[in-house]
């Protein structure tokens, strides 16, 4: 069994980069997916509500979004909160058995969780394009700015990672270079 991981900057196309390495043939694992999914559970929620004295009749991301626009220390606040729940899912999630197993994780490298993996793909994007494909998404640009700012540099990422899969151009280019990659392990 093969454990790799796949980091990269917000917006460089990790989703898309871990959807082709796993297509339908091995388990995917999402950090961001396991994040999305804390907000519908009550009991994340209880816990947000009475760390940030949020009102627990508006719209919950909402009110964190603003906090975090406000004071960036806010976003500590959340990420202790919201990982050891994500890393608590990762570790589930790793007692699967199969020939490969892909993990995408934003904050790979920033965690200091290198060593649970085999391999760990780059994803890599201009600043420019990312900040335009998060803007396309119904981004603000402030946020964008902050979570950028909150990862490693491109730079310190690369020569801590296995390979690096370049995102600056077409789904066409991209999918190449991933089977590519691919048909480096099977």
């Amino acid at each position: 069994m093969r454990i790799i991981g796949i980091t990269g900057s917000i917006a460089s196309g990790k989703t898309t980069v871990a959807r082709l390495l796993a297509g339908k043939k091995y388990p995917l694992y999402s950090a961001d997916k396991v994040v999305t999914n804390l907000y519908k559970k009550k009991q994340f929620i209880k816990l947000l509500v009475k760390k940030f004295k949020l009102n627990k009749n508006k719209k919950i991301k909402e009110q964190i979004k603003f906090l975090i626009k406000k004071n960036k220390k806010n976003l500590y606040k959340l990420e202790k909160i919201a990982h050891p729940l994500v890393r608590k899912e990762m570790k589930t999630f790793l007692k699967k058995k199969n020939k490969f197993l892909f993990l995408e994780i934003p904050l790979l490298i920033e965690s200091k969780i290198n060593h649970y993996f085999d391999k760990i793909i780059f994803v890599n994007a201009e600043k420019k394009i990312r900040l335009k494909r998060y803007v396309k998404k119904k981004g603000k640009k402030k946020i964008f700015s902050l979570l950028d700012n909150r990862q490693l540099s491109p730079t310190v990422k690369k020569k801590l990672c296995d390979y690096i899969i370049n995102n600056n151009n077409s789904l066409a280019i991209l999918k190449k270079n991933v089977k590519n990659l691919m048909k480096n392990y099977e």
